[in-house]
């Protein structure tokens, strides 16, 4: 029996594109005649340095400027204690990000038996992480069943999250809160993941192939470890989903991004749009970092088209 995640036509996709072509908006657009709109959401940032969350919440904001579409923003930085969220409860279809939580989910189920995984699970989550293979993930999302899956996001306290119905794993609703909840498990000692699943995570996050290290990689100075995880989706409402989640340590800083986006009339335009935020908070956070020396992705960002039911 053919897996429901197993394929797309190219003429679904080019319709789904189409279609999406027609009812984008831009960010704030009001009907005509309606006597008041209430205000965008704006971005909130805290922090315990002097003057960053200030220079933080003006970048992000100017980055957004003029930008079409509907976008969510995590920022958490361990060392300085600061946060930054825009529209962190805002849903929306996870496309390939959700494969690092299927990743998590795999080795927390493995952790409760005390068992390693095996040749064939390393296989799958290796293709699953660092080329987005799609085929891969289904197989594993197949092997777990979504009681396993939520059995995850309860421990993780992922609340918000919901995995996707009838095997289709790229239709998750994710936001931009539980990403960062997802993350913040990854990059520091806690009950729900072990040490040594952390460092599988990381490790697999850090070995994505060069096509896919765009969002929020875009500006990380040379010295900083990246990690990241990228996914994207054309439906025939929202345009196209384009996210990214990353970790980063190095410079000084420990520090985890979430961009979450959809609305956009192209994928490479919702990647622009990514790309202007992490270039914003990576040299607020390490000003000193040379430009000569920062992180340029990809200039042609792919991946895996994931499958999805007829729009």
């Amino acid at each position: 029996m053919t897996h429901p995640i197993s394929g797309m036509s190219r003429r679904a996709r080019v319709l789904s594109a189409g279609l999406a072509a027609g009812v984008l908006l831009p960010l704030g657009t009001a009907a005509t005649a309606t006597p008041a709109v209430a205000a965008a959401p704006a971005v909130s940032c805290t922090s315990a340095q002097a003057g960053l969350a200030a220079k933080l919440k003006k970048d992000i904001t100017a980055a957004l400027k003029n930008r079409k579409g509907t976008v969510a923003v995590g920022l958490h930085d361990r060392t300085t204690k600061t946060t930054c969220t825009l529209r962190s409860t805002t849903a929306f279809d996870s496309a390939s990000v959700v494969k690092t939580t299927v990743l998590a989910t795999l080795l927390w189920d493995a952790k409760k038996t005390e068992r390693k995984l095996t040749a064939r699970e390393s296989d799958l989550a290796y293709a699953m992480i660092t080329k987005s293979d799609n085929a891969a993930t289904s197989k594993l999302w197949s092997q777990l069943g979504t009681a396993k899956v939520k059995g995850f996001l309860r421990a993780a306290k992922m609340t918000k999250t919901v995995p996707g119905s009838g095997g289709y794993w790229g239709l998750t609703r994710i936001n931009a809160a539980d990403e960062q909840k997802l993350l913040a498990l990854v990059t520091a000692p806690n009950s729900v993941l072990s040490d040594n699943a952390r460092a599988y995570i990381l490790k697999l996050m850090g070995k994505v192939v060069s096509s896919q290290r765009w969002g929020t990689p875009a500006g990380a100075p040379s010295g900083v470890k990246i990690h990241v995880k990228n996914g994207w989706l054309q439906r025939s409402t929202h345009g196209w989903r384009v996210h990214s989640i990353g970790a980063f340590k190095g410079g000084g800083h420990d520090y985890t991004i979430s961009v979450l986006t959809h609305g956009n009339s192209t994928m490479n335009y919702g990647v622009a749009t990514i790309q202007g935020v992490a270039k914003a908070i990576h040299k607020d956070l390490t000003p000193t970092a040379p430009a000569a020396r920062r992180y340029i992705p990809t200039e042609a960002p792919k991946e895996a088209f994931v499958a999805v039911p007829g729009n």
